[in-house]
């Protein structure tokens, strides 16, 4: 595939890893002919896309909007110094609960002090990236894996623990179970630098299927974030890759 290119920033940039994958892998041809070409939907970046991905956490698409519409009223700009400074009181008067108050003060003390350089991300792998923010206290690996993917447009992010994206994954390729977090890592191996593009490609197609049943289209942070429950490995399957 296309190693150079490490960044999913423009439609062009999408159509390529398109086309790469497509090549590596043609049963994403498949869900792309069935459910249609992945939109780009990138989110913006630093503090406040962060803060963003974290009022996203387990709510629906409609909920997480107007939440983050009070906070970005309430707080404009939307900077680290003024979490910092706000009582909690404040933040949960614009519908925040009291772990995405706790996590967003402490990214953003993370911030302040120097701890944590957003900007710095982008020059880092994505594997890189992810350490470097699953290390600041309120901050998981889905978060992690989503600011990379929507807001920094790393074409190798792989939120493993999207519940969305793992019932895409059973969906798409006829799997008895949703895969665990391990399984989706090794499903991934073969899709590599582009695992952010089949990811997108993957919840495209959960939301055609969706819609197809009869069932709300949801978007993934609709079920995102709630731990999968563990299950049995999946058989192996041919070219599964390694485990990272």
């Amino acid at each position: 595939m296309h190693d150079a290119l490490t960044r999913i920033d423009t439609e062009a940039d999408l159509d390529l890893a398109l086309a790469a994958l497509g090549k590596a892998d043609p049963r994403l041809l498949a869900l792309m002919a069935a459910a249609g070409r992945p939109p780009l939907r990138r989110r913006p970046d630093g503090f406040a896309g962060l803060a963003a991905t974290i009022v996203a956490q387990q709510l629906s698409t409609a909920s997480a909007g107007a939440i983050l519409a009070r906070l970005t009223a309430a707080f404009d700009p939307l900077t680290p110094e003024a979490i910092a400074r706000a009582r909690p009181a404040r933040l949960k008067r614009v519908g925040l609960s009291a772990p995405k108050i706790r996590a967003l003060k402490a990214i953003a003390r993370a911030i302040i002090s120097g701890e944590l350089d957003l900007g710095a991300l982008t020059e880092l792998t994505a594997d890189e990236a992810h350490a470097a923010l699953v290390a600041i206290h309120g901050i998981g690996p889905w978060t992690a894996d989503i600011y990379l993917l929507a807001s920094l447009g790393d074409a190798d992010a792989w939120p493993a623990g999207d519940l969305a994206l793992q019932e895409a994954a059973r969906l798409a390729f006829g799997l008895k179970a949703r895969p665990t977090v391990k399984e989706m890592v090794t499903l991934a191996e073969a899709w590599r630098p582009f695992r952010s593009v089949a990811a997108r490609v993957l919840w495209t197609y959960y939301r055609f299927r969706k819609g197809r049943e009869g069932a709300p289209a949801a978007a993934s942070n609709a079920i995102a974030g709630k731990p999968a429950a563990k299950r049995k490995p999946l058989p192996k399957r041919g070219r599964s890759g390694r485990s990272a």
